[in-house]
């Protein structure tokens, strides 16, 4: 399932916005099928504008209630409402804000999944890093001398590239608690620096641009050095 709201508060139409010549829709499109894992890939919107790309794009579509496609909505409620009209054993949530992610982590994330027998699963990045949160510190002491970055507990940020769940244990918590993301046996895939850099602002946009025209322009990089 590849989630594709027509409204973002921080980015208008995000996910039609043009990136390297593609709408950002597309990476997520083209990286779930180069995974060749998934029996059924679903364009999920509340605006019928996207049916048109997932026909071009060779991939199927689902259209939620607009009242699932406003800034309030809750992922749980979205993921339940497609379980709810799509069933099937297991479902992946491939997030269009990732568009540097390949379909080879995606196939390694679901891999990690089914071998490990979860429930859920989110992509994470670990940062090894000095973090501080709400003034203190997290993986460093302040009243001894300054560690090394590579001395640090890493930090394990929530990239939400990918999240996974077995439909059965989702829409069971879901219909007994009210929410179910985190449900059953919980997961966490480490993703790459390239995967972890989401779009959520025209700023991220642009960097992502960047970096794909560059990779364009440099196909063969190599390191060099000052002599």
């Amino acid at each position: 399932m590849i989630p594709a709201r027509m409204g973002s508060t921080r980015l208008a139409r995000k996910n039609l916005a043009w990136l390297n010549g593609k709408p950002l829709i597309y990476y997520a499109i083209k990286a779930a099928l180069d995974a060749g894992i998934f029996d059924r890939i679903i364009l999920n919107s509340e605006n019928a504008a996207f049916s048109e790309v997932a026909r071009r794009y060779g991939v199927e579509y689902y259209q939620r209630r607009e009242e699932l496609g406003n800034s309030t909505t809750k992922s749980d409620e979205v993921v339940y409402d497609f379980m709810s009209h799509n069933p099937g054993d297991i479902t992946a949530w491939v997030n269009p804000t990732s568009p540097l992610q390949t379909g080879e982590e995606i196939r390694k994330a679901v891999g990690y999944f089914i071998d490990n027998k979860m429930d859920s699963l989110f992509t994470m990045r670990e940062e090894q890093v000095h973090c501080v949160y709400d003034g203190h510190s997290l993986n460093f002491n302040c009243a001894e001398p300054f560690a090394q970055t590579q001395q640090l507990k890493p930090v394990q940020r929530f990239v939400y590239s990918v999240m996974m769940w077995r439909n059965r244990v989702f829409m069971q918590s879901y219909e007994n608690e009210g929410h179910a993301l985190f449900c059953g046996k919980i997961g966490y895939f480490p993703v790459s620096k390239e995967s972890a850099l989401i779009v959520k602002t025209e700023e991220d946009l642009r960097l992502i641009e960047y970096i794909l025209t560059g990779r364009e322009s440099k196909k063969n990089y190599r390191i060099e050095y000052d002599e």
